[in-house]
């Protein structure tokens, strides 16, 4: 089984890449790295490749990048897929600082790319906006939850962190509540993606600067109940779900096997379980009607 460490980075193809340029510069925070034909690198003020934006026919989230540890090379990867079935192919410079990776298709369709060694990367043009941490989570659709998420489990060494009944899943790669989710859906497509802001104070001055550029605030600010992260959500120009966040649950130690004790967790201790039934929240109001990812038999669902 292969053990990944950290999510690094997602790709996506817009058929507007000047307008998601435009958003993820002057509202999310993230400089530009590089750009090529049709191609756009960006990356957080730590200097850290973040997202990926190519030109392309439709606007859809393409292939997610992860970090597995140090001096894992790509052959021994593949090696560990190949026992899964699992048909990979290794690449050079699939971005700066990155020298080779092994990239493969999950169960749903989507590009996944693995690497051990990175180098940092920083961003030729001033950030501005929020200049968000990092790339927290990305939530995926599945038609099925449970497969995917023993897809992760089995190949990519993710834990469950919590279910939300039979409609969502929460995975961790490291300490943090989750780096990925999986809801109930129709097919693979993109769920959301989450930006981690600082404290609560990024996150007042992320609502003003919404506010300010008339981004209308979908959900939130809510405490959520899995993983107690405090988030507020909104769409980007192409229409993808956007959450920021912060304070989010964390694991220390994973043989105790609970989450750091916060005055907010309802549990004492707070482990992973299945969340069932309504309210699931801390506090905060429900989804606005305008989130299509929410649809009523999901509401509230993170």
């Amino acid at each position: 089984m292969i053990k990944v460490k950290r999510l690094r980075h997602a790709t996506f193809t817009t058929a507007d890449i000047k307008a998601q340029l435009d958003y993820y510069q002057s509202i999310i925070g993230l400089g530009v790295i590089a750009r090529g034909d049709g191609r756009i690198l960006l990356g957080t003020e730590s200097d850290e490749l973040t997202l990926v934006l190519e030109r392309g026919a439709a606007s859809q989230l393409t292939s997610i990048a992860y970090e597995v540890a140090p001096g894992l090379e790509p052959a021994e990867l593949q090696k560990s897929l190949a026992s899964h079935g699992i048909a990979s192919e290794i690449r050079s410079d699939t971005a700066p600082g990155i020298a080779k990776s092994l990239l493969f298709d999950d169960t749903d369709g989507h590009r996944i790319e693995l690497f051990s060694r990175w180098g940092f990367c920083k961003a030729v043009e001033p950030i501005r906006g929020l200049a968000v941490a990092k790339l927290g989570h990305v939530a995926l659709h599945s038609p099925d939850p449970e497969r995917t998420a023993k897809f992760f489990g089995d190949v990519l060494g993710f834990r469950v962190s919590d279910r939300i009944e039979q409609n969502f899943v929460f995975m961790r790669c490291g300490p943090e509540h989750h780096a990925m989710n999986f809801a109930r859906g129709t097919d693979g497509r993109l769920h959301h993606i989450a930006f981690e802001l600082r404290d609560a104070s990024h996150m007042h001055q992320a609502c003003d600067l919404l506010g300010r550029n008339r981004v209308q605030i979908l959900w939130g600010p809510v405490r959520h109940g899995p993983g107690h992260n405090v988030a507020v959500y909104h769409y980007d120009p192409d229409r993808h779900l956007i959450e920021l966040y912060y304070s989010m649950d964390v694991m220390l130690d994973e043989e105790l096997g609970y989450f750091e004790p916060r005055p907010w967790h309802r549990d004492r201790p707070q482990r992973p379980k299945t969340w069932v039934g309504l309210p699931r929240d801390v506090w905060g109001v429900g989804p606005a009607k305008e989130a299509s990812e929410f649809s009523p038999a999901m509401r509230g669902v993170k």
